[in-house]
């Protein structure tokens, strides 16, 4: 009689919906998917999932639950099942996409995303899942409300050009308009208050902040983010997978053994980290000798400077990522000294 080793429920997870496979691998090493169903993402769904689950898996064979990290939608249930006692494994969407086209389906569903996410679950060695630590929770709370605050003043801002630029500009409307801006700049000097406040209540996390800021074009807030956004670099193994984290990845068209049209970064990814790349790296252009010849290297390449400019951001998260691991700070004048250190040998 064959023997159970593996049990997997694979999640996809939507803003409401939670579509489930369970898998099964037993002694001959061979994956095998033997149930499906729909779950609403809300608690008393949880509560249905964990039940049905419980009714068609075997005991004495730990079940693990896999899903992406989609955004914010699929924290909820990481969080249940964790606190609840059960192995949950979140795996950055990357490694789902590319090991999905590794697999014979032409048609990508909910089932069919959920079905790859089980087989994956059974085909590869998983990590237990961790909470992210409360300050990094905090801070990316934090730093998306002042993003999203942003993107109102500048609507308010931009209305405001509109209203004053008219031949007869409605003097009410233009009162509106400034008591808003001033309402939007208020509640960003208290958000920022707050996050200070939270980095230095942790000194670890403080340090480790002060650290990255040590980058040319890197402040305490892109800083903050970074790490909140990656929960500590938590599911990041290289910088590789932190790229294509936050949709730096490059995809290119292909048909056969041709490239057809040109190669883009694939956005599939985390946009509040490309966003806290945006200015820190066109400081670091200006400024910094490394990230100025990697800009200029691309421009004489190919001569686009948006394309230039993406590649410089997907570099200063990467030193970011460099700097977290090394645990030192950066050295702006690495490239000169290495260059004084090559002129010295050769003499």
């Amino acid at each position: 009689m064959k023997k159970i080793v593996k049990q997997v429920v694979g999640i996809d997870v939507a803003q409401k919906e939670l579509v489930i496979t369970l898998g099964r691998m037993q002694d001959d090493w061979m994956p095998e998917l033997y149930a499906r169903k729909s779950f609403e993402n809300t608690k008393k769904g949880f509560t249905a999932l964990v039940s049905w689950v419980g009714k068609l898996t075997v005991d004495g064979c730990q079940i693990r639950y896999v899903m992406e990290a989609t955004g914010v939608y699929h924290e909820s249930l990481a969080y249940f099942l964790d606190e609840n006692g059960h192995g949950v494994t979140v795996v950055l969407p990357n490694k789902i996409s590319n090991y999905f086209k590794t697999l014979e389906v032409k048609t990508i569903t909910d089932k069919t995303a959920a079905d790859a996410i089980a087989l994956f679950g059974l085909e590869k060695k998983l990590n237990l899942w961790k909470k992210p630590k409360p300050i990094f929770k905090k801070i990316r709370q934090l730093t998306r409300e002042r993003e999203q605050l942003i993107q109102s003043r500048t609507i308010a801002k931009n209305q405001l050009h509109a209203e004053q630029s008219e031949a007869e500009p409605g003097k009410k409307t233009i009162e509106r308009l400034k008591k808003q801006i001033a309402f939007f700049n208020k509640q960003e000097k208290e958000i920022k208050e707050e996050l200070d406040a939270l980095q230095q209540s942790e000194e670890q996390v403080n340090k480790t902040i002060k650290r990255i800021s040590s980058i040319t074009g890197v402040g305490k807030l892109t800083a903050a983010t970074v790490l909140a956004e990656t929960n500590g670099f938590e599911l990041v193994r290289n910088k590789r997978q932190l790229s294509s984290y936050a949709g730096y990845d490059v995809r290119e068209k292909q048909s056969g053994t041709s490239v057809k049209g040109r190669s883009r970064i694939s956005k599939k990814g985390n946009k509040y980290l490309r966003k806290a790349m945006y200015m820190p790296a066109l400081t670091a252009i200006r400024h910094d000798d490394r990230f100025k010849a990697v800009y200029a290297r691309l421009i004489a390449r190919h001569g686009i400077k948006m394309k230039a400019a993406v590649a410089v951001q997907r570099k200063l998260l990467e030193m970011i990522y460099t700097i977290y691991k090394a645990n030192v700070p950066y050295d702006k004048n690495y490239l000169k000294k290495k260059g004084e250190k090559k002129h010295i040998e050769v003499e």
